[in-house]
């Protein structure tokens, strides 16, 4: 997730929402969002006034999605920037021709992917939250919380971790390869692998323990544990040494990593994405209560493998701000909003070289992606509606 940290932007919809011992103390604060905008954005549903450019709107962000995911499986898997494939750059690591000088610096660069995500979900996806919500901006907190329309914050959180469990074990079905990070440490360093092992599971656990929905339940006993045990992880990550294990063996890991773990995981990814971009389309030919009930699911299915992947967010995803492109957060509310309205949606795309500097590249990222679409099919953790 690119986190944009403009609270005020939220893209905002169901309002009338509890969230635990929230009140209106921060009203004047001046990160709080326009009043006049967010009531058109609260009160916006699927309506024959504007079905035609919401269904459009739809069309357009899982366009762009099905060609994000597309583009960085064929990066790992094909060729990349007209060279080799990403996979293969990774697995040669420390061979001429390779942007990784020694086999050791790519299996760092699992860890430290892994290093990274478990700071995000603890210091900005649940603490975020919790520090506006203990500073009295209880209204800007709730809307920090990414996934809070369909209700799936929790899980989101959770598959990040599991991401971090699926490089560290080298499967993606919880099973410990024999060539994984796991099972080298448990020969080098039994401690370190036993305790990041732990950490792990304790991290997934105390997210999910956390009541459900997380946005009415930002600064809960169970949210800051959360928080603790993502820092508990990050922490032991930190420990490992890739050192202590052999190039040989550094390389079965990174092999196996790409094979079993990244490319599988991508590949599910393109797959999901497509099938709902044909839902969405679906849709669009014949609007239904059961087809919004069933692009909800498709959302759900293509959310999994993203989040999945935020472990190993570097490489193609990063350097071509397709991570941005899928996952930025939060949203750009009057601009979205003015779309649906006026049905232009030449804003969403971007040409050229990626630069994160960029405002109009930033601009085109905070009205498409995930969450723009995750908005147009829920309210309220539930599937939109057709309204007559």
């Amino acid at each position: 997730m690119k986190k944009r940290f403009v609270y005020g932007l939220a893209l905002l919809m169901g309002v009338a929402m509890s969230v635990s011992s929230c009140s209106d103390d921060d009203k004047n604060s001046s990160s709080v969002r326009n009043t006049s905008a967010s009531t058109a954005a609260d009160s916006l549903d699927y309506a024959a006034d504007n079905a035609v450019n919401w269904g459009k709107y739809m069309q357009a962000v899982a366009t762009y999605l099905n060609a994000d995911a597309t583009e960085l499986y064929n990066d790992w898997n094909s060729s990349y920037d007209g060279g080799v494939s990403y996979a293969s750059n990774f697995k040669s690591a420390g061979q001429t021709g390779s942007s990784f000088a020694a086999v050791g610096d790519a299996t760092q660069q699992i860890i430290d992917g892994c290093i990274d995500i478990a700071n995000e979900v603890g210091e900005s996806k649940i603490g975020d939250p919790i520090a506006l919500f203990q500073a009295g901006k209880t209204t800007d907190a709730l809307y920090a919380v990414e996934s809070w329309y369909s209700w799936h914050s929790r899980v989101d959180y959770s598959n990040n971790i599991k991401s971090i469990q699926n490089a560290f074990y080298g499967s993606r079905n919880q099973t410990k390869a024999a060539n994984s990070l796991y099972t080298a440490l448990s020969e080098a360093a039994p401690a370190v692998a036993a305790d990041v092992d732990a950490k792990i599971t304790a991290a997934i656990n105390a997210i999910l323990a956390i009541p459900q929905p997380f946005r009415n339940n930002i600064n809960s006993a169970e949210a800051i544990e959360a928080q603790a045990a993502c820092a508990d992880l990050k922490t032991a990550l930190e420990s490992i040494d890739v050192t202590a294990i052999s190039d040989e063996k550094l390389r079965l890991i990174n092999e196996n990593y790409v094979d079993n773990v990244v490319l599988p995981t991508y590949k599910e990814l393109a797959d999901a994405n497509a099938a709902l971009l044909a839902g969405v389309n679906a849709f669009v030919a014949s609007p239904s209560n059961s087809k919004f009930e069933s692009l909800a699911e498709l959302w759900l299915a293509a959310r999994e493998p993203w989040e999945s992947s935020e472990a190993f967010l570097f490489g193609p995803v990063a350097d071509k701000g397709l991570d941005p492109n899928m996952d930025s957060w939060p949203l750009s509310q009057s601009d979205i909003v003015a779309i649906i309205k006026n049905g232009d949606f030449s804003a969403l795309g971007w040409t050229g070289e990626y630069d994160e500097e960029s405002a109009s590249i930033e601009a085109a990222q905070a009205i498409r992606g995930f969450h723009t679409l995750e908005f147009l099919i829920f309210k309220d953790g539930k599937a939109r509606t057709v309204k007559d």
